[in-house]
């Protein structure tokens, strides 16, 4: 089942002394987070005033966070997102929809579940884990589908794989 709320990152500091946090993202990229006007913390609704990407983290702004020593209170604790407010690109998903879905080849053949998904610099690496653990690049040659719908992605599995 898909959830409504998906963590996206984790505020790893405070940056300058107006209460902004700095933000560690989980998404391909760190300008993904820029894009949203509410996070929720803890279940709770926080409004952002401002989102900028700042090398690889994000600097916030956040609604009622107006000093170092507020922000300091969030350090560590992780920032989430309403699946309703994010708008993805067409046949993406979101990694926390298919993690732990069945993993089949172009046959039907069932290969095992995804485990894990390793971020590398070329692509991520897909863990599979099954009667041996395989590892597939994300790329279209080798991920055909992901259907998180169904829980099932459908791969391509050459010699040595």
């Amino acid at each position: 089942m898909k959830k409504q709320y998906l963590e996206a990152g984790r505020i790893v500091n405070t940056h300058g002394v107006r209460g902004e946090v700095k933000i560690e993202p989980w998404a391909d990229e760190a300008a993904f987070l820029t894009r949203f006007r509410r996070f929720y913390i803890d279940g709770a609704q926080v409004k952002v005033r401002s989102c900028r990407v700042h090398k690889t983290m994000c600097i916030a702004a956040l609604e009622g966070v107006d000093d170092v020593n507020a922000a300091m209170a969030l350090k560590g604790r992780v920032i989430s997102i309403n699946r309703d407010d994010a708008r993805l690109p067409a046949g993406t998903v979101f990694l926390q929809d298919i993690l732990g879905a069945r993993v089949v080849d172009e046959t039907g053949t069932e290969l095992g579940v995804l485990a894990e998904v390793l971020p590398a610099p070329a692509a991520s690496v897909y863990v599979v884990k099954g009667e041996r653990e395989i590892l597939i690049p994300d790329v279209p040659a080798f991920i055909l589908d992901k259907n998180a719908d169904e829980g099932v992605v459908t791969v391509r599995l050459i010699d040595g794989m």
